[in-house]
């Protein structure tokens, strides 16, 4: 639901709430449900316009602590807020904010911790793992994975992570461990009861899966296989007007249909969906251009001299310079 919609309606009713000597139930609930809202709006909201107001809760929740609270309201709302601190920190790192995003997952982890949140733990190893992706650290993709793991169980995060360590093992070029990656996600995924908000930022779901290994399968050639799931992605990124939903996951099903068409000397549509993945309005600056870069190398290692494809890698350069 967006900022526009109803929930944002009783804010003012809310925040009186939150000023009282005592918090009810009522409240934490209505806050929670703020929290959810404010996830499911990371696909569609402007980066910095929700960034300013997932701060401004976040200040609200720091203020709230100093109440009079239950021990177990006091950790409720220590887990709402490390949920919303690791959604400030992606927004940190989709606009090139990457030191902030990383002192804002930390943050996040010892808000976990100390409301024993094993959701919100293992989120903020999984930002770490996506960090290191973008940097370009594979081995710090598989410590921070392995440790997310570890701490949140058989719970969504989990299948994240899995994901995680198979783009690394992709990059590194370890094809048999990018596939014990794949199962082991798929298998847990197909455990886990299907969730209740397929919106909401820290959950997984399986389209969201195909998202992940349409990633993998791109880096390991696999052309038909990879164009498939972009299309799949493509098609529940988009509602039933044309209108894009997901702005972010149709960029990079874009940069895969754009590899796979220079890989089979298509440069004409090669170039079409990289221009249309750089034009979207959502975007996450560091991931766009890790994957550009992909399609770069392609373009420039089967059309070094045609002056489409230079012009797109000079785009993705002038890109990568708000993600230093």
């Amino acid at each position: 639901m967006s900022a526009a919609t109803g929930d944002t309606a009783d804010t003012p009713d809310l925040l009186a709430r939150m000023s009282t000597s005592a918090v009810d139930t009522a409240t934490l609930e209505a806050l929670r449900l703020t929290v959810d809202r404010l996830c499911a709006d990371y696909p569609s909201v402007a980066a910095h316009q929700l960034l300013t107001e997932s701060r401004a809760w976040l200040d609200r929740m720091a203020d709230l602590l100093n109440h009079r609270l239950t021990l177990s309201q006091h950790r409720e709302v220590l887990s709402m807020a490390g949920m919303l601190a690791l959604l400030v920190g992606c927004l940190e790192q989709d606009t090139g904010a990457s030191n902030r995003a990383e002192a804002t997952r930390r943050s996040a982890l010892s808000l976990g911790l100390e409301s024993d949140d094993h959701d919100v733990i293992g989120w903020s190893y999984e930002m770490s793992a996506w960090f290191s992706l973008t940097r370009g650290d594979y081995r710090g993709v598989l410590t921070a994975a392995d440790t997310g793991i570890a701490k949140a169980g058989d719970r969504s995060v989990s299948v994240q992570l899995f994901a995680q360590q198979a783009k690394a093992w992709a990059r590194i070029g370890d094809r048999r461990r990018v596939e014990v990656a794949l199962d082991q996600g798929r298998c847990l995924l197909e455990r886990l009861p299907y969730p209740e908000d397929v919106q909401h930022h820290f959950v997984v779901d399986p389209h969201k899966w195909d998202f992940y290994a349409m990633d993998t399968y791109r880096l390991a050639g696999e052309n038909e296989h990879a164009e498939s799931l972009a299309d799949e992605v493509l098609s529940m990124a988009t509602d039933w007007t044309g209108r894009v939903i997901s702005p972010m996951r149709a960029a990079e099903a874009h940069v895969t249909k754009g590899v796979v068409s220079a890989r089979q000397g298509d440069l004409d549509s090669a170039i079409s969906h990289g221009q249309t993945a750089l034009e979207g309005t959502r975007q996450s600056v560091p991931s766009l251009v890790m994957v550009g870069k992909e399609l770069g190398t392609e373009l420039m290692q089967h059309y070094p001299n045609e002056t489409e494809a230079k012009e797109y890698v000079d785009e993705l350069r002038s890109l990568a310079t708000t993600a230093a």
